[in-house]
């Protein structure tokens, strides 16, 4: 008589998980039979999240609540992630911010606030999931077609050179990491409709203007990144490190 083992379900952590590419993601794993944490510094939107995670599939789904930029903080949150999880398979760095600011009306103070969250977050949470994963492991960051290109969409130089900053420390923790066996990639996405861009995208004029720039003249939904990010953690990504996936709607062909 011989007997199934049932696979050991995989596990992400996700930060950003309460609102846009965050939340989306963490749906998408769930689809994909995954077990997740979310944290976010939103403890109630990371919550529905992933409550909403639970109606996907069967699996265990739960929130911490945490501020990527507060060392002491993601330290005790990854604790907690993965005492919930027993293991962790895949990490994915979706917590941001974006400023609008213009470049001569840009304090310092802006500036740090900015990276801070994009950038020492990232890495944070990077060197964090790093310690806690086995050969194999997959991570995933969010840059953005700003870091590409300097701006010029709807956030400028704080948020752009915030992330040229991730497009950069993902390639070094790829470099970093290969040795244990952990891939890391990013996915830099073009205009993409979440909490972060819907008040700008109420002036129907900026809108245009920038959907003009994609060759497709349109906004992605958050959904479609997560599905881009689902595909770079995944074991048919196993020969891709360090690259950057660009999610834009054709806006980089210009």
């Amino acid at each position: 008589m011989t007997t199934s083992i049932t696979p050991t379900p995989r596990t992400a952590i996700v930060t950003g998980a309460a609102s846009g590419i965050g939340a989306a993601t963490v749906l998408e794993l769930a689809r994909q039979g995954y077990r997740t944490v979310g944290i976010d510094i939103n403890a109630e939107g990371a919550d529905a999240t992933a409550f909403e995670a639970t109606k996907i599939n069967a699996l265990t789904h739960t929130a911490v609540p945490a501020d990527v930029a507060d060392e002491a903080q993601i330290i005790a949150a990854f604790d907690r992630a993965l005492g919930f999880l027993g293991h962790l398979d895949v990490l994915v760095t979706s917590a941001g911010v974006a400023d609008t600011t213009p470049f001569m009306s840009l304090s310092v103070a802006t500036f740090r606030a900015v990276h801070a969250i994009n950038v020492i977050g990232t890495f944070l949470c990077i060197r964090e999931a790093a310690q806690r994963m086995q050969r194999g492991g997959r991570i995933c960051t969010i840059a953005s077609v700003a870091g590409l290109r300097g701006g010029g969409l709807s956030g400028t130089a704080a948020y752009a050179a915030s992330k040229g900053g991730v497009l950069a420390l993902t390639k070094s923790a790829a470099r970093a990491l290969a040795a244990q066996g952990i891939c890391v990639n990013t996915v830099a996405p073009g205009a993409t409709y979440t909490p972060m861009i819907a008040e700008h995208w109420k002036n129907d004029a900026h809108r245009a203007r920038v959907e003009a720039m994609s060759v497709l003249n349109r906004t992605a939904d958050a959904h479609e990144i997560a599905a881009s990010i689902a595909f770079l953690v995944s074991a048919q990504a196993s020969a891709i490190t360090g690259s950057t996936l660009v999610a834009d709607n054709g806006l980089m062909m210009y």
